[in-house]
């Protein structure tokens, strides 16, 4: 299987499975003498860990993170850095009765037409719990991005009808309830719609915003690694996103050119713009504005209701899931949007070393 890697010079490779010995990733490219410790890195899994709130799996993982190599007395070595998160609580069992089916909204049938062999357990490589691997992968590149200023933070901008109002934002409570949320209030009516569904034994989906502040201008390759084709790609790339936009993003094709254009303005010399509904990318580069991502999240495809299905040998039947699973993806989802942004934004920041001599004579030059 191809295609579990990501980046160019900071590159990252997940493995492992759901229900496997555990979960890990090798980071790549990394430069020496980062400061970085487990603890670092524990302080992002505990954001996606299951059991926080009654609308996460109770499956019971610490989801522990542990340092194999590329880091000496708690700084990077410029080696693989090599991670790992063991699985504690599988119950494989639970996923017996659909090793014969195809779960609707999941990748059972496909996968199973491409490599033949499936790891039924829990969706295998398939499962939302590769994205540990992804979010270990985002603290370091968070970490780096600290070092020059660069900061990204996602957070819950809707959960199924209940969005919250850009005029509205408190970012402090962000922490502050257990969807992530920038509101509590909204978070509140959202809770007690999930609530709702749970009851019905269904599931909704949400919006996931992520802001990045201290870019500088100019990163992003203007052809096919432009900054928004590959902010696209990463998150894009975590299962449940069924979309991605950049700024205004969709709303800009119902908008005019006199309103969608962002103004520029010099002030003491620097360049800025009075709006920014290009969300902080121009021809692929960054412009130096907020970077301004949302991602769509789907509904939860395992639900305890009965379906229709088909089974391996093509027959028509009815399928009940069992385990155990989220009624609403989207909290847990928003650091790994959150790690996929960074993971990206590194990249195209050591990238950017060479674009013009000039950077590479204040490395080399004498």
């Amino acid at each position: 299987m191809s295609g579990s890697e990501f980046g160019k010079i900071f590159r990252i490779s997940t493995w492992g499975e759901s229900h496997g010995p555990g979960i890990g990733v090798v980071v790549d490219g990394c430069p020496a003498g980062l400061p970085l410790s487990e603890a670092d890195i524990q302080v992002f899994l505990d954001r996606r860990k299951p059991g926080q709130s009654k609308y996460t799996t109770k499956r019971n993982e610490t989801d522990s993170v542990e340092i194999l190599s590329g880091v000496f007395e708690g700084k990077t070595t410029g080696t693989p850095i090599s991670l790992l998160v063991r699985n504690q609580d599988q119950r494989s069992r639970d996923y017996g009765n659909i090793a014969t089916l195809f779960r609707p909204g999941h990748a059972d049938y496909p996968f199973t037409e491409k490599y033949v062999i499936r790891d039924y357990r829990g969706g295998g490589r398939s499962s939302g719990r590769e994205t540990i691997a992804r979010v270990a992968a985002g603290a370091i590149a968070s970490l780096l991005l600290k070092e020059v200023g660069i900061t990204v933070k996602a957070y819950t901008k809707s959960i199924g009808p209940y969005t919250v109002p850009e005029e509205e934002y408190h970012y402090s409570e962000i922490t502050e309830n257990s969807l992530y949320m920038p509101s509590n209030e909204t978070a509140a009516k959202a809770g007690e719609y999930i609530s709702s569904l749970m009851a019905e034994r269904d599931s909704c989906g949400g919006m996931i915003e992520c802001i990045a502040d201290g870019l500088p201008v100019g990163l992003g390759e203007p052809v096919f690694d432009k900054l928004d084709a590959l902010l696209a790609q990463a998150v894009m790339s975590i299962g449940a996103v069924k979309g991605v936009e950049i700024g205004d993003g969709f709303a800009a094709s119902a908008s005019t050119g006199s309103r969608n254009n962002d103004p520029f303005f010099s002030e003491n010399g620097s360049i800025s713009k009075k709006s920014n509904h290009a969300g902080g990318s121009l021809g692929g580069l960054s412009d130096g504005s907020r970077l301004i991502l949302r991602a769509a999240v789907k509904p939860t495809s395992s639900i305890a209701r009965t379906q229709q299905t088909v089974n391996t040998k093509g027959e028509n039947t009815e399928i009940t899931v069992l385990g155990r699973h989220d009624p609403v993806i989207v909290p847990r989802a928003v650091v790994v949007v959150e790690s996929m942004t960074a993971v990206t934004l590194a990249d195209l920041l050591l990238r950017n070393m060479t674009a013009t001599i000039g950077h590479v004579r204040k490395i080399y030059g004498k």
